[in-house]
């Protein structure tokens, strides 16, 4: 009994170091998609980096806030069937479930059936990624590889380089480029 419970914590250290936390739609509470999602095909050759230009949040508490205020002006305002990111990324360092894995986003035109849409809760016109913030992000690219969600030579974009619009921010925009798969447009 004491190997077993000795090797499940090692389990669960070796996942909370190097794994990740998805926090599950949920868990969050988000509200069903109003009509059904299409399906995201495998092996995508894109990721695209937003920002929410709202409120950064710090808390998982605050974070599920801001998930289910962002799905209520995507369902609400904007009349999309669902929130328009695969996932967003708090100030927590957590990871919340958007669309998720397989679903296409609604979060850049042209590019939703070819990417992956990433968005970090805030506006980063303003603030600045955490280390935490960019740790996730890292480790949910390694993984959407590791699923074969997208290839290995993908190509990240901030938003700004497929629309005219200041997302991801300045700050978020000034991180991403120092990325490995960040290529000029």
């Amino acid at each position: 009994m004491k190997f077993f419970l000795g090797l499940l914590a090692v389990l669960f250290c070796a996942d909370a170091a190097f794994g990740l936390t998805i926090i599950s739609r949920k868990e969050w509470g988000a509200a069903p998609a109003k009509n059904a999602l299409d399906k995201l095909a495998n092996g995508k050759s894109y990721v695209i980096i937003h920002h929410t230009a709202g409120v950064f949040c710090t808390t998982k508490s605050a974070c599920i806030t801001q998930m289910q205020n962002i799905q209520s002006y995507h369902q609400k305002t904007q009349g999309w069937a669902d929130i328009g990111y695969n996932f967003l990324i708090g100030g927590d360092g957590n990871i919340y479930e958007g669309r998720g894995w397989n679903v296409v986003g609604v979060h850049a035109s042209g590019y939703n059936s070819l990417s992956l849409g990433i968005s970090f809760m805030g506006n980063y016109n303003n603030d600045k990624p955490t280390a935490a913030q960019i740790k996730a992000a890292k480790n949910l690219l390694a993984e959407a590889v590791s699923r074969g969600q997208i290839i290995a030579k993908y190509t990240l974009y901030g938003h700004r380089q497929v629309s005219a619009t200041e997302c991801p921010g300045t700050n978020l925009w000034n991180e991403i480029k120092t990325w490995a798969n960040w290529k000029t447009k």
